[in-house]
């Protein structure tokens, strides 16, 4: 598997990656924002300082996860794996490159937030090394809520 980091220019495949892997949460409650970003919407994050990492299988992309540096740690989001290449440790190794690439930039931990009722994404985290520090409601501008917990791993 080949990790690089994105440029500007990759955010259509960005884009059609997130899209690909987010379906299957588009008829929860509430349903997922991801599906409702747009090429446009990443490439502005990506000016305002939003990095990502593509996951490449034969040449094909098949994950990506979206990362912003902060000063506490390396905080991603929308961290996706197409279901076809699901359950095939696509998502732990996306997750150790950037536990490298965090500790390139002095980066003391990764962070991330967790839909509460995906248990399966806590378990994985859970399951290399992450913990949940805090759990609260997101109140969205569209009037719905969602409950969600923030894990941590720290680096060392």
């Amino acid at each position: 598997m080949k990790i690089v980091v994105a440029e500007i220019t990759d955010t259509p495949i960005i884009h059609d990656l997130m899209i690909r892997a987010f379906q299957e949460y588009k008829n929860a409650t509430p349903p997922t924002t991801a599906l409702e970003e747009t090429v446009q919407s990443i490439t502005a994050a990506m000016k305002d300082g939003e990095e990502a990492l593509i996951g490449y299988m034969d040449d094909e992309p098949v994950a990506m996860i979206r990362f912003r540096q902060q000063v506490n740690g390396m905080y991603f989001s929308r961290f996706s794996v197409i279901p076809e290449r699901q359950g095939q440790g696509i998502a732990k190794k996306m997750l150790r490159f950037l536990e490298d690439y965090a500790r390139q930039h002095n980066k003391p931990a990764l962070l991330c937030k967790v839909r509460a009722d995906v248990a399966k994404n806590i378990t994985l985290y859970q399951n290399i090394g992450y913990a949940i520090y805090d759990e609260e409601i997101l109140h969205r501008p569209d009037g719905t809520s969602l409950a969600v917990v923030s894990m941590k791993k720290p680096l060392d």
